[in-house]
């Protein structure tokens, strides 16, 4: 099944992982306005009725450019239906629980896609595969790839259940002055999975994870890289948080807890061929054990000759005697393989606020500074909605951030799903 190669030792790179210590963590300020994304309001506009979407993955060159087709920009989003006739989600009182159906998207997850001329207002193209294509029932977030000005695409994704399996699909863009349709993403070839040794498998840990591939051209070696999120391999529980893990941390915050639980990391591979047919797992680049358990949707910046490093994570997957928002955490280093330090010291770059902690996730940072996100859940007026919250399942304002060395700030707010493209290809054929 896997193309997974075992390259002998000799030939791997060596790489030393660089720590998210629990001492950068403690310094994670969820009240800094600098490193806050602005509240969003309970009254935002929905993309569908018809359909939650959450992880969003711009169509974007294997350099991480954003890109447009014949003038049409062109999202990939995880969708599912919204499904208010559901008995399933049906209350008590006959009414529909939104909330629940939404909290249960994620087992019945499809990959779509949007198109648009604007940049925002998309408009929904429907599934990327037929039903039946996707070898597992979940298909989970990844990258698309336009390869050519042939309209060729290659969409790397996750296919979960049973299992977790990297894995990828080649099919075909074509424009007209109408819209913007997909074909011939029909057969889907198995990349690689955990391996127990650098990165903990089902087996080792229940609650593992290992998904989002990001694959990339490393500036500096032009060589075919994939980012993903891991866990640190190893059976739950056994992992132990050293004096390096826990960092410089004050007097009366020696103690881990249970944090060994949290084993994060961010994951890379390495490509043996230029097709992304056949890779080497390599250990990962940063690790946060004892400090957190998930680095979702690993991703990078290439700006002023450093690597940006940007990942997101939940404020409920943070070890014993830690806390962040949920949002966008980050890492700069000079050279691919590290060492890495975090950003604003502690890593936090966009956290939703302390009063709307669950108003956005699944955060991507692009070349140009704009961070797209969804919108979870807002806090509202009962009154209106018969809730305290309402729940979302569509694109947030877009936010844009500043990069400047080891730092970053919020600097600017757009429109809701603002996802304006960096180039526009123009496709033949």
């Amino acid at each position: 099944m896997s193309t997974l190669n075992d390259k002998s030792l000799l030939e791997q790179p060596v790489i030393q992982s660089s720590i998210w210590s629990r001492a950068d963590a403690l310094k994670v300020n969820e009240n800094d306005p600098t490193t806050t994304q602005p509240r969003v309001s309970a009254d935002f506009p929905v993309m569908s009725d018809t359909v939650f979407i959450w992880d969003t993955m711009p169509l974007r060159d294997i350099d991480g450019k954003v890109l447009s087709v014949n003038g049409w920009s062109v999202i990939f989003t995880l969708t599912a239906d919204r499904q208010p006739e559901n008995p399933d989600y049906i209350d008590a009182n006959g009414n529909y629980d939104i909330a629940l159906d939404w909290n249960n998207r994620h087992g019945r997850a499809k990959m779509c896609f949007w198109y648009s001329k604007t940049g925002k207002n998309w408009k929904f193209g429907g599934r990327v595969m037929k039903e039946g294509v996707s070898p597992t029932t979940r298909e989970w977030a990844g990258s698309p790839i336009l390869l050519n000005n042939q309209g060729e695409i290659d969409l790397y994704y996750t296919a979960v259940t049973p299992g977790a399996t990297i894995v990828k699909v080649r099919g075909r863009i074509a424009t007209s002055n109408k819209g913007v349709s997909l074909s011939d993403f029909t057969d889907v070839k198995a990349l690689f999975e955990a391996d127990g040794n650098l990165y903990q498998t089902e087996a080792q840990n229940p609650y593992w994870g290992f998904r989002d591939p990001f694959p990339f051209r490393d500036p500096k070696s032009g060589k075919l890289y994939m980012l993903f999120e891991g866990n640190v391999a190893g059976v739950r529980g056994s992992h132990i948080v050293g004096p390096d893990e826990t960092g410089d941390v004050p007097p009366g915050y020696e103690n881990v807890g249970n944090s060994r639980y949290q084993t994060g990391c961010v994951g890379i591979a390495e490509a043996d061929d230029e097709n992304g047919d056949s890779w080497t797992l390599l250990p990962p680049l940063v690790t946060a054990v004892g400090v957190n358990d998930q680095t979702e949707r690993p991703h990078f910046v290439f700006q002023d000759g450093k690597y940006y490093l940007f990942t997101i994570s939940h404020k409920f997957t943070y070890g014993d005697g830690l806390t962040g928002p949920d949002g966008v955490y980050g890492f700069v280093s000079d050279e691919i393989f590290g060492p890495y330090t975090p950003l604003n010291g502690s890593a936090l770059v966009l956290g939703n606020p302390p009063s709307q902690p669950f108003q956005t996730y699944s955060h991507y940072v692009m070349p140009n500074g704009l961070v797209t996100s969804f919108i979870d859940s807002v806090p509202a007026d009962k009154a209106t909605t018969g809730m305290d919250y309402r729940i979302g399942g569509t694109e947030a304002p877009t936010v844009k951030i500043k990069i400047k060395g080891d730092r970053t700030f919020v600097v600017d707010e757009f429109d809701y799903g603002y996802i304006p493209p960096m180039a526009d290809v123009v496709i033949t054929g």
